[in-house]
């Protein structure tokens, strides 16, 4: 089934009478799973309200070219630039005339210049002005430039004429948008990633830790969402930003990561466990910081909870991947650890080599199932995120054709 998940749609809407029809075209946008922002001309808020395209939209809705709110007052720019489909319903007859001549003379042309997103139309007039030669004309040179038609559809118009020319129905017409992208190979499964490394205090100042940048992580995150999935990434500290499309929550030691990652399993299909978490913690916290004292010193530790191993047997049960860094006999290590911790698929790598792995842009990995195995090789983080999550996609799915994901 298409879909718009982790998809941005500016939904432009011009003046006429279907203008009222694109408060349940946001809403089937939305149901989607389309982030939605609204553009009117000046003729489309005399059919309908901003405010309530802005109350099912949740964004405010965008009406002038200069925006004085928006980053150095060109809302047009931000707009192109964070719109993945540019969808005109209606596109009045005068509209496609603007835009077949190349006009900028309102938010909504000018948008329709500056961004670089597909553009599909909603066309919405009389049966007459659509048959018009000159109608047909510019809809003909707005297709040599790639721009996508849906509609119209024929019947009883508003103003008591009969033929083509009604604009489409919203959920026709949200199909139509959905269908213009690949739904990827996660297409609405719910993911959720641990990512980069994990602090565990000794006193206010200082904690123990590793050298995790969380880069691998956090191309995974960005490689699931690109391919369609809803995902989470939890976080340890790393100085990263967010990819797009991707909730994160930052947690600081293996503890906060477990409660974390046990309060979103319910409603998870997946769980990538790339986090390097500490495997111990101080068995005190001292309140104060702690003074130097004399030559040696010794530090008490306890075991930290084995998040990956805790979700993989846990009810109820995500199809759960896990990852090894080893230093030597990498892959004997990483099948012991498939089994031990009742993994479906387990991410093998060498963090002794010291251009690859810890905050290295490149990696080289062993992917490594029950009864199977894949060498991923050298590529940067980015590429071999992408890899894996369609290895990861394709186990998922052989899991639940076998009906279960448990080893």
């Amino acid at each position: 089934m298409a879909h718009l998940f982790n998809r941005n749609v500016v939904l432009g809407v011009s003046g006429g009478i279907a203008a009222y029809k694109s408060a349940e075209l946001v809403r089937q946008l939305k149901s989607l799973g389309a982030s939605v922002r609204v553009v009117m001309t000046r003729g489309a808020q005399e059919f309908i309200t901003p405010l309530t395209l802005q109350a099912l939209s949740g964004n405010p809705v965008h009406t002038e070219l200069l925006d004085a709110e928006a980053e150095l007052g060109m809302g047009h720019i931000e707009l192109a630039r964070w719109a993945d489909l540019l969808l005109i319903a209606p596109a009045t007859a005068d509209l496609i005339a603007r835009l077949a001549g190349g006009r900028a003379d309102d938010l909504l042309t000018t948008l329709a210049l500056a961004t670089p997103a597909p553009v599909l139309l909603a066309p919405a007039m009389n049966q007459q002005m659509w048959r018009d030669p000159a109608t047909a004309a510019n809809v003909a040179r707005l297709a040599e430039r790639g721009v996508k038609l849906v509609g119209p559809a024929a019947g009883e118009q508003a103003c008591g004429d009969v033929g083509p020319g009604r604009m489409e129905e919203p959920a026709l017409i949200a199909e139509r948008a959905a269908a213009l992208f690949d739904s990827g190979a996660l297409a609405g499964l719910r993911l959720v990633i641990t990512a980069g490394p994990t602090r565990e205090a000794l006193d206010p100042v200082r904690y123990l830790s590793n050298h995790s940048s969380g880069k691998m992580g956090y191309a995974l995150a960005r490689a699931a969402a690109e391919a369609g999935a809803v995902t989470t990434l939890v976080s340890g500290p790393v100085h990263l930003d967010t990819p797009a499309h991707v909730r994160r929550v930052d947690v600081e030691s293996a503890r906060d990561m477990l409660d974390a990652c046990q309060a979103l399993v319910a409603d998870c299909d997946i769980f990538i466990a790339c986090a390097a978490v500490a495997d111990y913690r101080p068995a005190t916290v001292r309140e104060q910081k702690i003074k130097k004292g004399g030559e040696h010193s010794s530090l008490k530790l306890i075991r930290n909870p084995d998040i990956v191993a805790a979700i993989a047997n846990g009810t109820p049960r995500p199809f759960t991947v896990g990852f090894a860094a080893e230093t030597q006999d990498v892959v004997d290590y990483a099948r012991d650890k498939l089994q031990r911790k009742n993994l479906d698929l387990i991410v093998a790598n060498d963090v002794s080599k010291a251009d690859l792995g810890f905050a290295s842009d490149e990696n080289e990995v062993t992917a490594i199932w029950r009864d199977g195995a894949s060498q991923l090789p050298r590529a940067t983080k980015h590429n071999l995120a992408r890899e894996l999550v369609a290895l990861i996609a394709e186990r998922h799915a052989s899991a639940g054709n076998r009906g279960d994901s448990a080893l």
